[in-house]
């Protein structure tokens, strides 16, 4: 049988691997996607994987980076500055929860890399240069509310930043089991619009509680 025909366009043939790619890590994760599956899904060959990215593990890489940065741009995106402390924390909580749970791929492709114990995020030489605009946001909004005497003082923006992460992640990630453990469906609009309130709700008393505490 004949090679795929390869089309001479670098960028889209890069683009559609990467694709073919993020298809095949989430179903199968890293030991289980096949090169060859990849290159036919991207109507290329295999040698124009290898040209790209080197090998399987580096492609695996470059789809994270990929996703990772999609998540990251999401964010810088919004135009927060005009808006009152406590209202940028909850619309920047409801983008990243929403990004969260309109991505599943990317959850799978975090669980998958949580079983490898994040060793092939740790050869990226770009992925923290996309979390660091993110957090120089949060960062941003929580000052000014300690400035105006709405935060309180001392919050560290990473530690923030991750705890709003990880309420939208889990209620996401864990939807089937959650649904099978308690038969409530968080999928669900007006499930999911509640409990992102509550957080919302909670992240907010948390920096705001030293006011009752004076």
């Amino acid at each position: 049988m004949s090679e795929p025909k390869i089309k001479r366009d670098p960028e889209g043939t890069r683009r559609r691997i990467l694709e073919a790619a993020t298809e095949q890590f989430t179903r199968f994760g890293l030991a289980g996607a096949r090169v060859d599956a990849i290159a036919t899904a991207a109507e290329t060959n295999e040698r124009m994987l290898y040209y790209y990215f080197a090998s399987k593990e580096g492609l695996y890489v470059s789809v994270l980076e990929t996703m990772y940065g999609r998540f990251g741009e999401r964010e810088v995106s919004l135009d927060l500055t005009g808006l009152p402390p406590s209202e940028a924390v909850r619309k920047l909580a409801e983008s990243i929860w929403d990004h969260l749970r309109e991505n599943p791929q990317w959850l799978s492709l975090i669980n998958n890399e949580n079983l490898h114990e994040g060793r092939y995020l740790e050869r990226s030489s770009t992925l923290r240069e996309t979390i660091s605009p993110v957090i120089d946001i949060m960062r941003e909004i929580l000052e000014r509310g300690m400035a105006s005497g709405e935060f309180r003082p001392g919050v560290d923006p990473l530690d923030f930043y991750i705890t709003v992460v990880g309420m939208g992640y889990y209620v996401v990630s864990n939807r089937f089991s959650i649904s099978a453990f308690t038969g409530r469906n968080y999928s669900e609009q007006p499930r999911y619009e509640a409990i992102a309130a509550m957080h919302t709700d909670m992240l907010l008393a948390y920096l705001t509680s030293h006011k009752t505490a004076q």
